[in-house]
C-alpha cells in the first residue's frame, strides 16, 4: 500500500459521498480483507460489498493485495490503494467542486472561523480553487510522486508544491497568484468571525 496518493477523478469524489464506501476504505487501510470479511464487518451481503469494492477499484481507491487458494476456491484480499488520499478538484464538475467548498466553509465554523458563504460566494470560491488546481503538475508526474514508497506524506506534498512552482511558466505563475489573491479577497470579505485566541 502506498503511503500517499493524489486523486482527481470526479467519479472518486462521487463514490466517497456514500458512507458504506468510506467505511470499506477505512477497513481496508487497516487490514487486507476479502469481500466476505468486509460483508461480515459491515453487516451487508457479499454481493452488495463486492459491487462497492469493484466501484472503488475502478477509480483506484482500492486494489487487490493478494490471492490465496482455499480448497477449490481462490480468495481475493483487497486493500486501500494508499494510507492517505489527497483529493484535487481539478477534474470535478462545478457542482461537485461547489459542494466541497460549501462543506469546507461549514466545517470552518466548528473551529471558530465563520465565513458568510451564500451560493454566489461558494460558486465563485469553487471556480477560483479549480482554476488554481488546473495550474498543477502533469498527471504522470503527480502519479510518480504519489508512487514513491520511501518518501513521507508531508515531503510528497512539498515535492508537489515545489515541482508545480518550478514547472509553471511565468505567465501561469502570474495567473496562479492573481487567482489566489482573488480567492483571498473573496473569503476575507465574507469573514464574519475569527477564532478566539486561546
Amino acid at each position: 500500500m502506498r503511503a500517499f496518493k493524489y486523486v482527481s477523478d470526479p467519479k472518486a469524489f462521487e463514490l466517497l459521498g456514500d458512507e458504506t464506501r468510506r467505511r470499506i476504505i477505512y477497513l481496508l487501510r487497516a487490514n487486507e480483507l476479502t469481500v466476505s470479511q468486509l460483508a461480515q464487518a459491515l453487516h451487508l451481503t457479499t454481493q452488495a460489498v463486492y459491487h462497492q469494492v469493484n466501484k472503488l477499484k475502478e477509480v483506484g481507491l482500492v486494489e487487490v493485495a493478494r490471492e490465496e487458494r482455499v480448497d477449490h476456491f481462490i480468495e481475493t484480499y483487497y486493500r486501500a490503494a494508499a494510507e492517505v488520499f489527497e483529493f484535487r478538484n481539478g477534474d470535478v464538475g462545478a457542482s461537485e467542486a461547489s459542494k466541497h467548498v460549501a462543506e469546507a466553509f461549514e466545517a470552518l465554523k466548528t473551529v471558530g472561523v465563520d465565513i458568510s458563504a451564500d451560493d454566489e460566494v461558494v460558486a465563485k470560491a469553487a471556480e477560483l480553487d479549480t482554476e488554481m488546481v488546473k495550474q498543477g503538475l502533469p498527471r504522470e508526474l503527480e502519479e510518480r510522486i504519489s508512487a514513491l514508497d520511501d518518501v513521507a506524506f508531508f515531503t510528497k506534498s512539498k515535492m508537489y508544491e515545489l515541482a508545480q512552482m518550478a514547472l509553471m511558466s511565468d505567465r501561469q505563475f502570474e495567473k496562479f497568484i492573481s487567482t489566489y489573491k482573488e480567492l483571498r479577497a473573496l473569503v476575507t470579505k465574507a469573514l464574519v468571525k475569527r477564532p478566539v485566541k486561546g
